[in-house]
């Protein structure tokens, strides 16, 4: 019996999230049930009421806002405690059409992929100017260059997961998850496919970020360290390279000088290219040490995933309230990270 949980991670969304539920479908074709569940992120306005009113099945709520990459982590703990066997992630504010959500599901259904990306494809998109439209288009580039997938649209949040590739996530950063997870999926070879959606017209701009140089400040640094933490040797390897090559120069530069006389003046470059090969050799031998623990940490995430499940069984973290259905109301433990 398969069961299918949409996720809906909110803060402060009363004005959308009934809108966001009322369009979600409650049956799916190879699908047996459907539930919703909602993440309440410390919502100070009427969120949850807002979610019970509208027939949402589970809440979890946090007493202060925790950001949108812990609620969502939070959310898929919660619904594979709930026992899914496949999660769809969606936004509050009733961007991504819920009629998608079987042309969602359906590579995961047949066998095709764990991990399913909504194209809302950003370029055509009217509510995005110039600048985000290219931003999104080499930001998505970025992305699958990093991670060796051919996903169109990195930023895109409506997306699909089976439960093995939900045990399989690890959310890091505080920011988003978005670009995250594909790099991590692609990195732990989970098959990954994409559709294309059509989203809903906008109805309020992005809370995540306040400007564009904001995003920037905050998503690049993320994608650096993600990439850094799967690929240590070729990251370390790449800037001691690069530190060795400007040492080899300046090396170089003394030694013309040196053979046309002058070299009782240019002590300095000597001296700089001397420190830029130590420091670049220091550099590459980190990126030795580093892929070393690299090894170790994919034999911890596999121990992470079997205690995951282990604890699934547990039921260890806040409470999930159930909300309707045909069971009264009561509340139920799942883990947050």
């Amino acid at each position: 019996m398969a069961k299918l949980i949409i996720q809906i991670p909110c803060f402060n969304e009363e004005a959308t999230l009934g809108e966001t539920i009322a369009q979600l479908p409650r049956s799916v074709p190879g699908i047996d049930s459907v539930e919703i569940l909602v993440i309440d992120d410390g919502s100070s306005d009427r969120t949850a009421e807002v979610a019970r009113a509208a027939g949402a099945t589970w809440l979890l709520r946090f007493p202060t806002n925790l950001g949108l990459a812990m609620a969502f982590s939070a959310g898929l703990d919660a619904a594979l405690k709930l026992g899914a066997d496949v999660i769809v992630n969606t936004d509050a504010d009733n961007q991504y059409p819920g009629a998608d959500v079987p042309r969602l599901v359906a590579p995961i259904l047949a066998g095709q992929a764990d991990m399913v990306i909504g194209d809302r494809a950003p370029s055509q998109l009217p509510h995005f100017g110039p600048l985000k439209r290219l931003l999104q288009r080499v930001g998505s580039w970025v992305v699958r260059q990093l991670s060796n997938t051919s996903v169109p649209d990195a930023a895109s949040g409506f997306r699909a997961f089976s439960r093995r590739a939900a045990l399989r996530l690890n959310v890091l950063t505080k920011f988003t998850y978005t670009h995250e997870t594909i790099i991590q999926a692609g990195k732990k070879h989970i098959a990954m496919a994409h559709v294309a959606i059509t989203p809903n017209p906008e109805t309020r701009p992005s809370r995540l970020f306040s400007s564009i140089p904001s995003y920037l400040r905050r998503s690049v640094p993320a994608l650096f360290r993600i990439y850094a933490l799967y690929e240590p040797f070729k990251v370390f390897w790449g800037l001691g390279g690069l530190v060795i090559a400007g040492g080899v120069a300046l090396g170089l530069r003394f030694v013309v000088f040196y053979a046309a006389g002058h070299g009782s003046g240019h002590i300095q470059s000597l001296i700089l290219a001397a420190v830029l090969l130590i420091v670049g050799f220091q550099t590459a031998l980190f990126g030795m040490l580093a892929d070393l623990i690299g090894g170790n940490r994919s034999l911890l995430e596999d121990t992470l995933g079997r205690v995951r499940e282990l604890e699934l069984t547990l039921g260890e973290g806040p409470d999930v309230v159930r909300l309707s259905g045909d069971e009264p109301p009561r509340p139920l433990r799942a883990r947050s990270r």
